[in-house]
């Protein structure tokens, strides 16, 4: 017999794990993304992780912004921020400010496999750069032709800058509102609110926004310390919605208070002058009287009836 054989008795199959997770494996041919180890088994915030693998699994193109994560998740801006900056520093995540052609900044967020980019040495796709403008060629002057003026050889005028867009139902966009014009007592009220509650964070256009109804909370007379206990009190777990959205809704749908009723003058009579002490001629007691005579007990009492 030419073929070796092997007289070790097989490996005796020991059947599930007792303890730990057990995999139930399905072939998928379709509409799965794939991950590395490193990533999903990665030490940390389980925020991170899945921010991660929702991020590898959107197409090419899919908004990524803190407010578009924030719509997905049930998480606040605050915890989806801090998973975005730790998967930057951790180098699987890289945002660019770029400039396009029309002059707008954009932020362009590159999402790597592995840590540091692809394994080729020419690292990721740099962003397009706008097209430069095409100069017309120069203009062979013939013999029979005159020799074209100064100004024509110069380069074309680039084109005017575009105008707004507007619609006769929609007005043309206008810049965003500052805090120049805003109420300051309303602006101070409205950043004192992270102090109460970390997640209402407001940019400077937010605030300029929502100070005009503060500013009517205050000139009816609600104090700084009410207008925040409305504004904190009873807020849900977790905000669908941007806090500033929150804020607004709050603004716009709890009534003012009554104005205060101005208070009116009270009609009293002056009280009159007290009347002099006297001494009383009879008994040297002393009472009061316009001028000097005798008390009560001393008067006579056809004096009491003369009087009366």
């Amino acid at each position: 017999m030419a073929d070796s054989q092997s007289n070790a008795p097989l490996r005796a199959d020991t059947g599930p794990p007792a303890t730990g997770v057990t995999h139930v494996r399905t072939r998928l041919t379709a509409d799965f993304t794939v991950l590395a180890n490193a990533l999903a088994q990665r030490r940390g915030s389980a925020v991170t992780i899945g921010v991660a693998a929702y991020i590898a699994s959107l197409p090419d193109g899919a908004p990524v912004s803190i407010s578009a994560l924030c719509g997905h998740f049930t998480e606040g801006e605050i915890l989806i921020s801090r998973a975005l900056r730790e998967l930057e520093s951790a180098g699987y995540l890289e945002r660019r400010r770029v400039r396009l052609s029309s002059g707008h900044i954009r932020t362009r967020t590159f999402f790597y496999d592995v840590p540091g980019g692809p394994p080729t040495p020419d690292g990721p796709p740099e962003p397009p750069k706008p097209p430069r403008p095409r100069r017309a060629a120069p203009v062979q002057p013939s013999p029979e032709s005159p020799p074209p003026p100064a100004s024509a050889a110069t380069a074309p005028e680039p084109p005017p800058p575009p105008t707004p867009t507007s619609t006769p139902d929609q007005p043309a966009t206008t810049p965003p509102a500052s805090l120049a014009g805003a109420d300051p007592r309303a602006v101070a009220v409205l950043a004192s609110l992270r102090r109460v509650d970390a997640r209402l964070v407001l940019s400077a256009q937010e605030a300029a926004r929502l100070a005009p109804a503060v500013t009517q909370w205050l000139a009816a007379g609600v104090g700084t310390a009410q207008i925040t206990e409305r504004l904190t009190a009873g807020l849900p777990d977790h905000f669908r919605t941007r806090p500033a959205s929150v804020l607004a809704f709050r603004l716009s749908e709890t009534p003012l208070p009554a104005p205060p009723r101005p208070a009116h003058p009270v009609d009293r009579e002056r009280p009159t002058a007290a009347l002099p002490f006297q001494t009383c001629d009879g008994c040297e007691r002393a009472f009061r009287a316009p001028a000097p005579g005798r008390c009560r007990d001393c008067r006579p009492a056809g004096a009491f009836r003369a009087a009366g």
